[in-house]
């Protein structure tokens, strides 16, 4: 059976009954996380909800004022989960949420439109496509598309669209010959029913299950953003349609304004002045590094020369890194010295470098690590590693100071 939503891709109400209601769960990321929901399936009589298939995402929308979360198929049903029950038999308002909805026609309506005319013109067959939430995907089966092919494939496309050709659907019998001659990747297992075309008049027809433009008008205009390596040689042709486009567009505006505040320049010199910024910053890292390299020197020489020096030496600056600290420890002979070095905030993360006598790195190296919640290891008189906190350096400090001076004391 072909669902409401299928019959009719424009309806935005609808009012049927449910069938049934079973307790579920559904798993869903939630800021990064997955957490189990727990809820409830409601087959419908029919639906205007589409549930994901052939790469289209379901549908959202609301069963009288219950939210619908998720849309999925099973054999000939489409489960609705929701979050509280509802009594069978009683009629139930179907609302889809329009925004949603329209989108995923115009992205999957423009995917079909693509992947014919790229096989029409190219010989390059489509094996798989990803309607994402920005932007969305088709595999083809070739290793690269050249840039002259892509931009004459997109002024064909675009042309169709202001051509204003309708986009029919048929209803075919699995047995009729009609079948054979319409472009398709195979039917589901589980698949129920009459077969499904689309046909874009003209130009393609397909079996598919998804949602679709009754007129390529309604497209309003596609852009090829360009292609990227995929997998097997074959190559990921990137596109966005409709609104999508619209939305890019000021996006990219509003970009270009903030980069002429911020560059003082032209959008056509935009890329001149990051090329002669990134130089600049190149450069000063470059004079930075060796300035740090030159005060790490001059840091291990003023303790070396200093005739009240004792056998422990600390040292923490905010800016630097593991050469730095490095550097320090070379020039200080840590066989007979007891070395703590750190670099970053005062009381935020950074880094630490513990280097003297090897028996007492060894002893000391974890209870560096505890204090600073750290992670790190160590060998041969060096431990080193990240500190998720330096606020408590002085104990580290205070700890360190102590046990050289019991160490002296027992040679003594």
């Amino acid at each position: 059976m072909a669902f409401q939503c299928q019959r009719d891709c424009y309806m935005k109400e609808f009012v049927t009954s449910v069938v049934s209601c079973c307790p579920a769960e559904l798993k869903q990321e939630v800021n990064g996380k997955k957490e189990t929901i727990k809820g409830f399936h409601i087959k419908l009589q029919d639906t205007i909800l589409f549930p994901e298939g052939g790469g289209q995402p379901d549908d959202h929308g609301f069963l009288g004022d219950v939210p619908v979360l998720r849309v999925t198929r099973q054999g000939p049903d489409a489960l609705h989960f929701v979050a509280s029950p509802l009594e069978v038999g009683q009629e139930v308002h179907v609302k889809v949420d329009w925004e949603r909805r329209f989108d995923h026609m115009q992205q999957h309506s423009g995917q079909h439109l693509i992947t014919a005319l790229a096989e029409t013109m190219f010989g390059y067959k489509t094996t798989s496509w990803e309607l994402g939430r920005q932007r969305s995907t088709i595999e083809l089966d070739t290793p690269c598309v050249k840039p002259g092919q892509l931009q004459e494939l997109e002024e064909c496309v675009n042309e169709k669209i202001r051509a204003h050709i309708p986009v029919m659907v048929q209803l075919l019998s699995i047995d009729d010959p009609a079948v054979e001659k319409v472009r398709s990747r195979g039917l589901p297992e589980d698949h129920a029913g009459p077969i499904r075309i689309i046909d874009i008049e003209g130009i393609d027809a397909n079996m598919c299950c998804g949602t679709h433009v009754s007129n390529l008008g309604h497209l309003q205009v596609i852009k090829l953003l360009g292609t990227e390596k995929g997998k097997k040689n074959k190559t990921n042709l990137i596109f966005l349609a409709g609104k999508r486009v619209l939305k890019y567009a000021e996006k990219s505006y509003n970009t270009e304004r903030s980069l002429v505040s911020l560059l003082k320049t032209g959008p056509d010199e935009h890329v001149e002045a990051v090329d002669k910024l990134q130089k600049s910053v190149k450069l000063l890292q470059k004079t930075n590094l060796c300035l740090l390299r030159d005060m790490a020197v001059l840091i291990a020489q003023s303790f070396k020369n200093d005739p009240h020096k004792d056998s422990f030496f600390t040292f923490h600056k905010k800016e630097g890194d593991n050469e730095f600290m490095n550097i320090i420890a070379n020039e200080i002979n840590t066989e007979e010295t007891l070395v703590f070095l750190t670099v970053g905030e005062e009381k935020g993360p950074g880094l630490f470098l513990l280097a003297g006598p090897s028996e007492l790195v060894t002893e000391m190296g974890p209870q560096v690590l505890e204090l600073l919640q750290g992670k790190g290891a160590g060998k041969n008189g060096r431990f080193q590693g990240k500190a998720n906190s330096l606020a408590r350096r002085g104990e580290v400090e205070a700890l360190l100071k102590q046990r050289c001076n019991q160490r002296n004391s027992q040679e003594e």
